[in-house]
């Protein structure tokens, strides 16, 4: 699936590599249409935080492992991206941190979320990955939302006091915070609703966020700042690494 006709010497191989999964993921019926215009603004923000992680994005990354490490029902909230960027990644990351991850889509069919659960179904056993994977049969609501996308699961999402969801969409975000969830939030944007919402937003592209995760897990446990994290602060240093990157040198 990841083999691309690009040699991976190429200064935007990365970039080239991500777009060839989502490319494999629509052949497969698992996206939206409005996915690589989803994909394509976010990785417009990548070129403006210069494509790495930011000192302010690892705190915030520290911190929302931290929170999650301290959940009694923690889940990671999948998509429709997410499960085609970085579906492996994201069950190991649920394998080390003993909880199940749930798909929630906004366009729901029937046909999508049998290709998003097959996708990952063939990822753990293959790989060999003990998690539960929720959202085939949707059995509550979240309060104040509409369509398809209030459906979920009470032994996954409903349940839930720490929750991350990468790539969100405001309206469910917001909907979750104020059920009184710790809501974490990967976005590329710092401008948009779902960062200002959340609890904890990591401002950084998806792929870097869990591998630095899964790196951080390989480590010995070190404090715990989750309850404490300044997401408003981190916020603001990404913009301002943003205003940096075009401000003029000083004379």
């Amino acid at each position: 699936m990841d083999e691309i006709a690009a040699d991976p010497t190429h200064p935007r191989y990365q970039s080239l590599l991500l777009r060839h999964r989502l490319e494999e993921a629509e052949k497969k019926g698992m996206l939206a249409g409005s996915a690589m215009i989803a994909h394509g603004r976010g990785e417009a923000y990548d070129y403006l935080l210069g494509e790495q992680t930011i000192p302010s994005a690892l705190q915030a990354t520290k911190a929302a492992l931290a929170a999650l490490r301290g959940a009694s029902q923690p889940v990671l909230s999948l998509n429709g991206n997410v499960v085609a960027l970085a579906g492996k990644e994201m069950l190991q990351l649920a394998a080390v941190l003993e909880c199940p991850v749930e798909i929630n889509i906004f366009y729901r069919t029937p046909e999508r979320m049998e290709a998003l659960l097959s996708h990952l179904e063939v990822i753990k056993s293959s790989e060999g990955i003990d998690v539960q994977i929720l959202g085939a049969e949707p059995n509550a609501k979240i309060p104040g939302l509409e369509g398809p996308r209030a459906n979920c699961t009470k032994e996954g999402i409903l349940d839930s006091d720490v929750i991350m969801v990468p790539l969100e969409d405001g309206d469910r975000c917001e909907a979750l915070v104020s059920m009184g969830k710790t809501v974490i939030v990967i976005d590329l944007n710092p401008l948009s609703r779902s960062a200002k919402m959340g609890n904890i937003t990591i401002v950084d592209e998806l792929t870097r966020v869990v591998q630095n995760m899964l790196d951080l897990l390989s480590q010995p446990m070190q404090g715990n700042g989750g309850p404490f994290y300044d997401n408003e602060a981190g916020l603001t240093d990404a913009l301002r690494h943003i205003s940096k990157k075009f401000s003029a040198p000083d004379a």
